[in-house]
């Protein structure tokens, strides 16, 4: 039978054989995943012509939908190997939002010898085409006697030669991304579900090097397939996830009782091929010991699959210190863990929590996370209360758990943001895929720099898998700097990848509402109501949308609701809040009995930080100082670092009190121009650039009138910051008033106008409305 023809492709210093799916530079095996492979041999055999996307996609994937992601991971990891370089040699070409072209010259050679009949195990990159064509082209009866020996003996050496390099090189690179299946469960015991996971992953996140695909994303991709979120990850649901994200393996454990002993299998699988990338496995005594042996599957999992023994033994916490010795307790966890992240269900969470710490009183993490479940909700003292006791246990965790514990206890419990900045940017240097950088931007939002924030969310979404929460800090951080285009653009790519939460609403909200959008803040209103948790926040958003407008009374029945709605979850501190803040929008338009009525109210119900704030600006405004100064006293004292209290709180306390009295040079000293003014809590919108206003009142008070519009500019300027808050309407009253002190008549009527216009429905009997009006008369 004559020998099929097989055709080589040469390009620089490499060859590319399709029938042996093989590629070598210069002459040696190159590791590639079979899809990147594909994707090559398409892009060579078509060498100039443009390939679009499309196409490409058809032909590596014809009979599967997958997300474009998985072409461009594919074209990077060829760009990787082929060795491209910004100015160095270039083989693949990138035509913008079309597809990709093969630039390099390719010779093509015809090979019609047959190949030599494999001997190496499963696995094992192939030799070199050239060695099987000299030896087949070779006449036997020509050769020297010792030739086929030698020639047996160099394939041998050469084919020895090719399974060391490829034992040595690692399985995984820290760039691949690997799926975690559930535990095939043979041992029967309910309690076994969900918590092996969970206390793998928790395992495997200690490691720099390796890289779990998130919840959230296998959540995402699980919607894309039409199946629901919270879907068992069997071995083959979880290796379709696996290429539909164009992860590298999956990670299939099992566990089955051998008399009274239980054995624990781990397996990683090449999503594309099938093939094992190695395993591990260990027996337990008893159920007692099954997380002793998940500890040792997991490191050995992890050294096999390329990490070093060094990176396995300095992050390898013992499973009872990364998560607790009791598999209730774990699978309780398990269960609040998914709510939280998979569902940012935050209420559904905090009973799960609870009950986890209920059977393991010194299960760190589930502390941690009760804290960061309760902020997430307002409840500032009871989230300090958790993320406290987690901190005092945190030496029964693992490296990086002690990062998440002391970066949210400098948040929650110290309010130190320049600290919890510093544990932060450790934790994204050690960790770079992960949260830290989400959270790191937050960090810069609420120290007032918003273009550091704004390239931490861009670049963890670089990084790192798309999340609900990660887009909405992408939208907030393109809002504050008034970039709304790129903002709602954000939200659509969210949209597009299927993906959506509860804050990317609120932030839509406020997006709408600079761009004057009145039905895009009735259609994200919406999207929020019956929604434990974020109603409340929204209902509380939109009352301050009322006033902004002069509203007071419809602002009035709205703090209502948003009260009942916090007080139908539970949620006591935010009804204290919301009282506190209806405090304050009483004061900033005159109604000064009314601002002590829901300022004490407010402190009947909560000694929060920020309740214990807002309510003493409100009753310093309102003229009861000695209240006000006793709470200012009390606040500095229980939080002597925290970075709001001291440089934007403490120093509004003590300047209404100045403004009140008369004295508006000494108030405008008192609130000199702090490093984080322009910060605040972000989150929560928690009397954002108030400081400015005051003291641009300090500088009307003091008749300096240029440097009082300053100030307000600076309000006006931030309207992505300030966003709905009444200060933000104000501010133009205020400029007003500024003009009028500067002699500047004309400027002076156009704020005023501007004032009036947004007001044009206020409720008349507003103090401050009436006193606006007279003053513009008196400009005519």
């Amino acid at each position: 039978m004559p020998p099929k023809t097989k055709v080589l492709y040469e390009f620089g210093k490499f060859r590319c054989d399709p029938r042996e799916h093989l590629l070598l530079s210069e002459g040696k095996p190159v590791s590639l995943s079979p899809k990147s492979f594909e994707i090559l041999v398409a892009l060579i055999q078509s060498n100039g012509r443009l390939l679009t996307k499309d196409e490409l996609m058809q032909q590596v994937w014809p009979d599967s939908f997958v997300e474009e992601a998985n072409l461009t991971v594919n074209i990077s990891a060829l760009r990787k190997v082929l060795g491209e370089t910004p100015g160095g040699q270039r083989y693949i070409e990138t035509v913008p939002k079309r597809g990709y072209r093969f630039i390099a010259a390719v010779t093509e050679r015809k090979d019609e010898s047959n190949p030599i009949p494999s001997m190496q195990p499963s696995g094992v990159e192939q030799e070199d085409p050239l060695l099987a064509v000299a030896t087949a082209t070779t006449s036997p009866a020509r050769s020297p006697r010792w030739w086929p020996a030698a020639a047996g003996l160099l394939l041998v050496a050469i084919l020895l030669s090719v399974v060391f390099v490829s034992r040595r090189q690692p399985k995984l690179t820290d760039k691949d991304t690997v799926v975690l299946a559930d535990f095939a469960n043979h041992a029967g015991d309910p309690v076994f579900d969900g918590a092996l996971r969970q206390g793998l992953a928790s395992q495997l996140e200690q490691s720099p090097f390796l890289n779990l695909l998130s919840d959230e994303h296998i959540a995402q991709t699980l919607s894309l397939m039409a199946r629901p979120k919270d879907s068992r990850l069997t071995h083959e649901l979880a290796r379709e996830v696996c290429q539909r994200t164009a992860s590298a393996a999956v990670l299939d454990g099992t566990i089955a009782q051998v008399g009274t002993q239980y054995l624990l299998t781990l397996k990683a699988i090449n999503c594309s091929n099938g093939e094992s990338l190695g395993s591990a496995e260990a027996r337990a005594s008893d159920k007692n010991h099954v997380l002793d042996a998940l500890g040792k599957v997991a490191s050995e999992i992890r050294n096999k699959l390329g990490e070093s023994l060094a990176s396995v033994q300095k992050y390898d916490a013992p499973p009872e210190k990364v998560t607790t010795a009791s598999l209730e307790a774990l699978k309780a966890y398990s269960l609040a863990y998914h709510a939280m992240i998979v569902k940012s269900d935050w209420a559904a969470a905090i009973p799960l929590f609870q009950q986890a710490i209920s059977l393991d009183p010194n299960f760190a993490m589930a502390h941690a996370r009760l804290g960061t479940s309760y902020s997430n909700l307002n409840e500032t003292v009871r989230a300090a209360e958790s993320v406290r006791r987690a901190y005092e246990l945190r030496e029964r965790v693992s490296e990086r758990e002690k990062l998440y514990i002391a970066s949210h206890y400098e948040l929650f419990v110290t309010g130190n943001l320049e600290a919890a900045r510093k544990v932060y940017e450790l934790a994204a240097q050690t960790y770079p895929r992960e949260a830290p950088l989400n959270n790191l931007g937050l960090i810069y939002s609420q120290l007032g720099d918003f273009e550091k924030a704004l390239a931490a969310h861009e670049n963890v979404l670089r990084v790192s898998a798309g999340t609900g929460n990660r887009y909405a800090n992408l939208v907030s951080g393109y809002l504050q700097l008034n970039r709304l285009d790129d903002a709602k653009a954000a939200a659509r790519e969210a949209r597009a990848h299927n993906i959506d939460s509860p804050e990317i609403h609120l932030n839509l909200y406020w997006v709408a509402f600079v761009q004057h959008d009145a039905a895009g803040m009735e259609r994200e209103a919406a999207e929020l109501m019956g929604k434990p948790g974020y109603e409340d926040q929204m209902l509380n958003h939109e009352s301050d949308t009322a006033l902004y407008f002069g509203q007071l009374a419809k602002a009035r029945v709205l703090t209502r609701r948003a009260v009942e709605s916090a007080q139908r979850g539970d949620e006591k501190e935010a009804v204290a809040l919301y009282r506190a803040e209806g405090a304050i929008r009483e004061a900033l338009v005159g109604n000064m009995d009314l601002a002590k009525q829901q300022a004490k109210a407010a402190l009947a119900l909560s000694n929060a930080r920020d309740v214990e704030a807002l309510s003493a600006i409100a009753l310093e405004m309102a003229g009861d100082s000695a209240q006000a100064m006793r709470l200012a006293s009390n606040l500095g004292r229980r939080f002597p670092e925290d970075t709001i209290v001291q440089s934007n709180y403490l120093p509004a306390i003590h300047a209404a009190a100045l403004l009140r009295g008369g004295d508006g040079l000494k108030a405008s000293k008192t609130l000199a121009v702090a490093p984080y003014e322009l910060g605040g809590n972000l989150e929560t919108l928690i009397f954002v650039l108030y400081p400015v206003y005051l003291r641009g009142g300090a500088y009307l008070a003091a008749k300096q009138g240029a440097a009082a519009a300053a100030e307000f500019r600076k309000i006006l300027d931030h309207p992505g910051v300030v966003r709905s808050e009444p200060i933000g309407a104000l501010a133009h009253l205020g400029l007003g008033r500024a003009y009028v002190l500067s002699g500047d008549q004309g400027k002076a009527r156009s704020a005023y106008k501007d004032f009036l216009t947004l007001w044009k429905d206020a409720d008349p009997d507003i103090p401050l409305l009436k006193q606006a009006k007279a003053e513009f008369v008196n400009l005519h």
